[in-house]
């Protein structure tokens, strides 16, 4: 990437953060499954932290250079869905870091948590208060936003009061819900989502995988409601899954990325009904899971570097 595009050097560039940091945990639950030691996770995690920092550090400097480019970004009806992938990142960080580093994943936990709130609090601000966007706007890129909150409590649990997760866990849990019916309507009496877009399809698949990640650590009990949590978020995941022939054609845009995180989400569920229940289809789903999500990971690693070489990152886009 050219100097040059730092301008236009997006958001959704944490997004990679985050669909990496979710394969490392999912690494991480399979090293436990079989009794192995943090060594392949944890070298995968210290390179995500360093591209953490790149990443963190080049939109820094673009905000110094570039605030308009940064005000524009942050006042899109898109876009402004892809700024709590920063806090989210961190969140998940700490999730990762929890079994290597407690001090460490405490301090990730409650950075992130404070400012994905105050971010949540931003953002639903800005959508009450504006008067251009449409029905046509709304895409699964606004869950993003809402994800955060479901996603505190997994590790929030350890590090602070159980109220407290609870408090993030009902902010998350309510707007899914309503987010979701407006989803549905906009997706079935309105026009198709637009090309680049149609990966964050995927993005339907981690509220109820992180709702019942978040929900068993709350409650340590898989009962009904954790069990619609979970096959639902199943059953979007075979369905999206069945559209193979849309998401096939769909040429690489860094939107690409969408797909990763909520498939390392329904992965970790997946991986710990297997160890609460023992029933073997679930370990079975978990191995077919992680298999297919390391393969698509290496695909979005090349096609991204691919990508930036060719400089068809970063580019004016309206």
């Amino acid at each position: 990437m050219n100097f040059s595009k730092l301008e236009f050097f997006p958001l959704s560039f944490f997004s990679i953060i985050m669909g990496l940091t979710g394969y490392t945990i999912s690494l991480q639950k399979l090293e436990k499954l079989l009794s192995y030691p943090y060594l392949i996770s944890t070298t995968v995690l210290y390179i995500i932290s360093f591209l953490f920092f790149i990443i963190l550090i080049t939109y820094i400097i673009k905000f110094l250079k570039f605030k308009p480019s940064v005000y524009k970004e942050l006042s899109h009806p898109i876009k402004i869905s892809f700024a709590p992938t920063f806090t989210i990142s961190i969140i998940l960080l700490s999730i990762a870091y929890y079994d290597l580093n407690t001090n460490l994943s405490r301090i990730l936990w409650i950075i992130g948590s404070s400012l994905h709130l105050l971010s949540t609090i931003a953002i639903l601000s800005y959508w009450i208060r504006q008067s251009k966007f449409e029905i046509t706007h709304f895409n699964p890129a606004w869950f993003i936003p809402i994800v955060g909150n479901i996603l505190i409590p997994i590790i929030g649990v350890n590090h602070a009061n159980s109220e407290i997760s609870w408090f993030f866990y009902s902010i998350g849990i309510v707007f899914w819900l309503l987010f979701f019916t407006i989803f549905i309507y906009r997706i079935f009496f309105h026009h198709p989502l637009p090309e680049k877009l149609l990966p964050t399809f995927f993005i339907l698949i981690a509220p109820p995988a992180l709702g019942f990640i978040s929900y068993l650590k709350l409650t340590n009990n898989i009962d009904s409601f954790a069990k619609i949590l979970y096959y639902f978020a199943l059953f979007l995941t075979i369905f999206l899954f069945s559209q193979f022939t849309m998401f096939n054609k769909i040429k690489y845009y860094l939107s690409w990325w969408a797909y990763s995180f909520p498939l390392a989400a329904i992965t970790i569920a997946s991986s710990l009904m297997y160890s609460i229940t023992n029933i073997i289809i679930y370990k079975l789903i978990f191995f077919t899971l992680l298999t297919f999500l390391s393969i698509f990971i290496i695909i979005l690693i090349l096609n991204t570097i691919k990508a930036i070489i060719a400089n068809k990152i970063c580019l004016p886009e309206d």
